[in-house]
């Protein structure tokens, strides 16, 4: 469940690959040319005002949930996530 709603983050933009293992994933997204990192900073401000903690490395947003995360909250995840990154310049 997990890795199928991490990689239907795929086709957003400024995302350039996502990889995964177990529960940790990671979602690369494309630099601002002159600023890197200032897009996945711009995600995790984003996310977090809307309830969801990601960090970042990079122009890389981490993920690694809790092993007790259940369907509703991998859902609420990936939402959060889609409406972010589409607001993302």
């Amino acid at each position: 469940m997990w890795e199928e709603a991490v990689y239907s983050l795929r086709d957003l933009p400024h995302v350039i690959d996502i990889r995964n293992l177990g529960l940790v994933a990671g979602i690369e997204l494309a630099p601002r040319a002159d600023a890197p990192g200032a897009r996945a900073y711009e995600v995790f401000l984003k996310a977090y005002e809307k309830g969801l903690l990601v960090r970042f490395t990079g122009d890389i947003i981490a993920l690694s949930p809790p092993l007790i995360i259940d369907e509703s909250q991998i859902g609420e995840i990936v939402s959060t996530l889609t409406h972010v990154l589409k607001a993302v310049a």
